[in-house]
């Protein structure tokens, strides 16, 4: 099974992360947004947020990027 690409995506930020489940508040204080917890899925990788949609990105070397 191939692993689908990211699209193009203008995100105000990419986040590489080290876990799949990971939390979203905007990164601005009080001018944020209420904190997500956002879960990478195995078939892409990666995540956007709802709110501020910035990307998360699962890192290879990640000890749960196994499918």
């Amino acid at each position: 099974m191939s692993v689908p690409q990211q699209p193009a995506h203008a995100a105000p930020a990419t986040h590489k992360a080290t876990a799949r489940r990971v939390a979203c508040d905007g990164g601005e204080g009080a001018l944020g947004h209420p904190r997500v917890w956002l879960t990478i899925p195995h078939e892409t990788g990666w995540v956007d947020c709802p709110y501020c949609d910035a990307r998360y990105v699962l890192d290879p070397d990640a000890a749960d990027h196994g499918h």
